[in-house]
């Protein structure tokens, strides 16, 4: 039996659909989702062709916990989590943007500042900045939330507004609880010896008020330093240890692949795979500060399938 769940099709009483994303499978039952995260990785919007053993149950684990520890900024979409693996909860209509905010000048943004660009999303930039050197005050940098398939689009607050995709109205209140978010994650962070370094939330509105929808700081969705250490690496110059997806992104640049056209995914041997499952067991736990209990995994479509139905039938 494969220890990884990469696939899921279920088909639950008074279902009316399923959308399959690049981690999530989210099925729509009346007006609630439930959301399987699977053990499936993706990196430069591609998914990758391996499953992460116990990957699923982390993230959502995570975002269990972090939905839970901010619902009094803003309320979230959560209601139950009857698996590891699932979320259940309300369903809302989500906003078109992600809302990506940045507490220090990394990855993306710090390869864009590299090339000679000063302005990201209609921020600008001072010159003179280091990689993985503090902004004066956290920024947003939002991106077009994509269809399937295709990859998300930095785009400034000017252009979002312009185009309609929020109203100012709305869009001051996701700045908001984005920045409020931000500093609560940071609060949690410092007190588990880490940087929250950046990360993304989503938002949707269900009966005319907004809520948070879907993760919130995850190693996928976000980026972690550890406290210690980071003065004297960011002073030599030399690359922080992180705590997120980052080490899969670097692993797959140093082996050729960036999600360009033309390019294939590297082999991802059992070993690679191994590696790939406890790196993310370390950062569960540094990020949630306890052990993580692994799940039985030995028939994890029909472990969800039961637990899911017993949480339906509960209702």
């Amino acid at each position: 039996m494969k220890q990884a769940l990469t696939k899921t099709d279920f088909n639950f009483p008074e279902q009316t659909g399923v959308y399959h994303g690049k981690v999530r499978d989210v099925y729509s039952i009346g007006d609630k989702l439930v959301m399987v995260a699977t053990d499936r990785i993706s990196a430069f919007d591609v998914i990758l062709p391996e499953g992460i053993p116990y990957k699923g149950q982390m993230l959502n684990q995570i975002a269990a916990k972090f939905l839970d520890l901010t619902s009094d900024i803003v309320p979230n979409w959560k209601m139950a989590t009857p698996d590891p693996m699932v979320t259940v909860g309300l369903r809302c209509e989500g906003f078109p943007v992600e809302m990506i905010v940045r507490g220090y000048l990394c990855g993306s943004a710090w390869r864009t500042y590299k090339s000679g660009v000063r302005e990201i999303c209609g921020v600008k930039i001072p010159d003179g900045m280091k990689e993985n050197q503090a902004f004066a005050t956290p920024i947003i940098t939002p991106s077009t939330k994509a269809e399937q398939g295709l990859h998300d689009e930095d785009i400034s607050k000017e252009e979002i507004l312009k185009q309609g995709l929020v109203s100012a109205e709305d869009y001051a209140l996701l700045e908001k609880y984005t920045l409020a978010l931000f500093a609560r994650g940071s609060e949690y962070a410092a007190q588990k010896g880490l940087i929250l370094v950046d990360t993304k939330y989503e938002f949707g509105k269900h009966d005319g008020k907004i809520y948070l929808i879907d993760e919130i700081h995850t190693p996928d969705s976000s980026r972690y330093f550890y406290s210690k250490g980071y003065k004297e690496l960011f002073e030599k110059g030399e690359a922080q240890k992180q705590l997120s997806k980052e080490f899969v992104r670097e692993w797959l640049m140093e082996n050729g692949f960036q999600g360009k056209e033309g390019q294939t995914v590297p082999e991802m041997t059992p070993a690679i795979v191994a590696g790939i499952s406890e790196r993310y067991i370390e950062l569960y736990e540094n990020i949630v500060g306890e052990k993580f209990v692994k799940e039985d995994i030995s028939d994890i479509p029909t472990r969800i399938e039961k637990n899911i139905l017993a949480y339906l039938k509960s209702l």
